[in-house]
């Protein structure tokens, strides 16, 4: 049972206290020599003599005791206390009686005494087992040739001891990098970039569920700022009583450094084969340089580091038109922010205009590619030209899809569309498009006045060598199929729809037109064999034969759900995808329907139709019942390892993200 107080005899004397109960406790006097002014018997018992044995008078009777090796250095530990130091520390070596060598950790405090003296408390740790393990390491130092370091166990493993060979891949130098290497000794975490710190800690939990070493590769940082690529073992350990780590590990930094750039190098040549600009942002360096050029956008020779604020405030305010340069400038801040923060996210956009040789302004699109830490590619193309075209695209589109109410029915028959009044018998066309004039037997030159005056149907049908009663037929019952010979000599048959506003006086009737001929559908087996290529170009083959997509849509929305490897893809995030720059809405989102109907039709055309799944309008593609050389190569079988060459869907800009995963997973297995 605990009392509240303890009997007498069980109360230590303040002089069993300092003899007995600190270790080593002796007292040093700082007068004009300093010599020992007082030992405790534990003292006493460590070094094997008796006080008699110690004079307490002016000889330095302890510095006799200290190792002839360590002396110099146990005055200069003294002089320090001299020159106003208050507390220190000194491991050092002292002879006992018996002749045997005590290592020792002394730890002194300087006080001052009512007589205005100066005092010296000394306590002694004997260190003799960790030097001695320490002692077996040094034995390795000089018989492994790798590094070897040991620590400890904790949320901050502290440095107990590192080789000279280790200390050379460091390249470390004992008289300027004292203060740092002492940093690291408290944290080892501080010889790793901050990118590799959370890696590093959940390898040491792998290594702390293993029964054994684990092999792996770490990059560190060098004293001189520089980083080394490290491989080796590390395993856990019991020293005394304490667990701890030991890694032996060798250099590996100058193979790494050249995989490492031949990777990149191939990633880059199949980003040009896309993008007429590339650039380096080297935020360690603070370095930009252009590593392919072709259109000469920034204004930047090509090969030459330049330094990176000047460069890119120099683009800024020369090449990025005004009304696009506060864009431009908030992407360059989230850049500079990832950076900072070695956060990691989808790849930054930008767009601008700029204004080339001869003043004609270009529109070109940009996005910025993570190569390694603190270095981004800047890759650019001129999207002008691309532009154009869709906006011929657009123009197309809006002739084709006359009226609104009748947008579906236009969706299905595209092969040609009229539109005519008809009053009293007599016939004036409004417009037309695609095959039209043609199947009326007349140019495009003819038709154009015939818009501007009225005409009797008999005298608008009778080139078409089709009889005038099958055209009363059509606006009576308001469906007919004709026969048509094309301009090529091939029959054709012919169907035609025609509606009008019935509650509309001289309503304009508008006639649909498509092409019903028969042709024979490609032989295929039930049980074709469906194989995709993603690595290099797109392209999809049914038993060795490469399918022929009438449709580039149709083909980038295939190549999107191939990427995705089974998951669903919704309406909203393919249209994000395959019109980058324009929203979803009622116009994407219908021709969105358009590019997936033709899709479904083309596989169902091949007789693969069950390789996409469609469920409440999202879509995604069967995995099992196709072949593809980016799922043999992600599923880690050896033989699939040289499939990939460091280019991915190079038709398609949005397949540089899966690339630059392809990529750093690459360089990670090398």
């Amino acid at each position: 049972m605990i009392t509240s107080q303890p009997e007498k005899q069980m109360i230590p004397t303040p002089e069993d206290v300092l003899n007995e109960c600190i270790e080593g406790l002796h007292i040093y006097a700082f007068d004009t020599v300093p010599h020992l002014e007082w030992v405790s018997d534990s003292f006493c018992r460590m070094v094997g003599y008796d006080r008699a044995d110690l004079p307490e008078d002016e000889q330095d009777s302890y510095l006799t005791l200290v190792h002839p090796e360590d002396r110099d250095a146990y005055r200069m530990f003294l002089l320090s206390f001299c020159s106003g130091t208050a507390s220190a520390s000194l491991k050092y070596r002292l002879i006992c009686r018996d002749g045997s060598v005590l290592h020792v950790c002394d730890t002194m405090h300087l006080r001052i005494m009512e007589d205005g003296s100066l005092a010296g408390f000394s306590v002694l740790s004997d260190i003799s087992d960790i030097v001695a393990e320490n002692t077996n390491l040094h034995y390795l130092n000089e018989t492994i040739p790798c590094g070897f370091i040991q620590y400890t166990c904790g949320e901050q493993p502290e440095v107990t001891y590192i080789n000279d060979r280790l200390l050379g891949m460091l390249h470390y130098s004992a008289e300027g990098d004292n203060d740092f290497f002492e940093q690291c000794r408290k944290n080892i975490f501080l010889m790793l970039p901050i990118e590799e710190r959370t890696g590093f800690s959940r390898f040491l939990k792998r290594v702390d569920a293993s029964d054994g070493p684990i092999a792996g590769e770490l990059t560190v940082m060098r004293f001189d700022g520089t980083r080394a690529r490290l491989y080796g073992w590390i395993g856990k350990t019991t020293v005394g009583d304490e667990d701890c780590y030991q890694c032996i590990c060798t250099d590996i930094t100058e193979r790494y450094t050249r995989k490492k750039e031949q990777v990149e190098q191939r990633y880059i040549h199949a980003l040009s084969q896309i993008y007429s600009e590339i650039f380096t942002f080297d935020f360690a360096n603070r370095t930009l340089r252009c590593i392919h050029g072709q259109d000469g956008v920034f204004m930047i020779p090509e090969g030459i580091p330049m330094v990176l604020e000047e460069a890119t405030e120099y683009w800024m305010d020369n090449m990025v038109a005004p009304e696009d340069r506060e864009q431009v400038s908030g992407v360059l801040r989230q850049l500079y922010q990832r950076v900072q923060t070695d956060m990691d996210g989808k790849p930054l956009h930008i767009e601008f205009n700029t204004t080339a040789s001869g003043g004609v302004s270009s529109r070109y699109q940009g996005i910025f590619l993570k190569l390694s830490a603190g270095i981004y590619l800047l890759c650019c193309r001129n999207i002008s030209p691309q532009m154009e075209a869709e906006k011929l695209k657009h123009e197309n589109s809006m002739l084709r899809d006359v009226n609104e109410h009748m947008q579906e029915l236009v969706m299905r028959f595209t092969d040609g569309m009229l539109g005519f009044e008809v009053t009293g018998g007599m016939v004036r066309p409004l417009y037309i498009s695609e095959d039209v004039c043609r199947f009326f037997g007349y140019t495009r030159e003819e038709w154009l006045p015939m818009m501007q005056k009225k005409q009797s149907l008999g005298e608008f049908v009778s080139k078409s060598g089709i009889a005038y009663s099958d055209y009363v037929r059509l606006l009576e019952n308001k469906e007919a199929e004709f026969d048509y010979t094309d301009s090529t000599g091939k029959k054709r048959r012919i169907k035609a729809i025609c509606t009008t506003d019935e509650g509309a006086a001289n309503a304009p009737a508008y006639i649909m037109l498509y092409d019903i001929t028969t042709e024979s559908a490609p032989v295929i087996p039930a049980d074709s064999a469906v194989y995709i290529r993603t690595f290099g170009y797109f392209d999809v083959f049914v038993n060795g034969k490469p399918i022929a997509f009438r449709n580039e849509k149709s083909k980038e929305l295939f190549a999107l759900l191939v990427d995705r490897r089974g998951g669903f893809v919704s309406s909203g995030e393919a249209i994000s995808y395959l019109w980058e720059n324009e929203p979803a809405n009622s116009v994407t989102l219908a021709r969105y329907r358009k590019v997936a109907l033709r899709l479904k039709n083309l596989l169902e055309e091949y007789g693969i139709a069950d390789i996409v799944e469609s469920v409440d309008g999202k879509r995604r593609i069967v995995t099992e019942r196709v072949g593809c050389d980016l799922y043999e190569y992600l599923s880690g079988d050896p033989k699939y390892m040289q499939l990939y060459k460091g280019s991915y869907l190079l038709n398609y800009s949005w397949g540089e993200i899966t690339a630059a995963s392809l990529n750093n997973s690459e360089i990670e297995e090398q």
